[in-house]
């Protein structure tokens, strides 16, 4: 692995981004999940057994940043913020359409989220060529 990313900080998509940088993994952290991170341990339980994430040896780039990144280990696309089920998500969206989306949850199917946030980020990951949704769970799906 040469990068770990999660696309939000709960404990269900970071839980083990500790144990990750201690086998020697660098995390990946856009600039707008910077203050997710110390937040989500209000979030844990004991049975959790969460390792807080340390700050200080992350690596943090903007999202406009991220397709050079991607680009100097093979990956061609590009880290979006995508809003919507938490304030911190961002989607991994490669070239050949394929989007990895985290929780952003399909805007028919809004709960508690905000509808116009959310389905602005769909929106976002269609103008930007995402044709193939993997989402964090449930299976593949085509965007329609």
């Amino acid at each position: 692995l040469r990068y770990g990313l999660a696309t939000h900080y709960h404990i269900d998509h970071a839980g083990a981004a500790q144990e990750l940088k201690e086998a020697g993994v660098p995390l990946l952290v856009m600039e707008v999940q910077v203050s997710a991170i110390p937040a989500m341990k209000r979030w844990t339980k004991p049975h959790d057994h969460y390792r807080e994430i340390s700050l200080h040896d992350n690596v943090v780039i903007p999202c406009a940043a991220s397709r050079d990144l991607l680009a100097q280990i093979g990956i061609s696309g590009e880290i979006l913020h995508t809003p919507g089920h938490s304030a911190d998500s961002v989607s991994l969206l490669l070239d050949n359409g394929a989007v990895f989306t985290g929780d952003l949850i399909h805007p028919a199917f809004v709960g508690p989220e905000d509808a116009m946030v959310v389905a602005a980020s769909w929106q976002a990951l269609k103008d930007r060529g995402a044709t193939r949704v993997y989402p964090g769970h449930g299976p593949v799906r085509p965007l329609a």
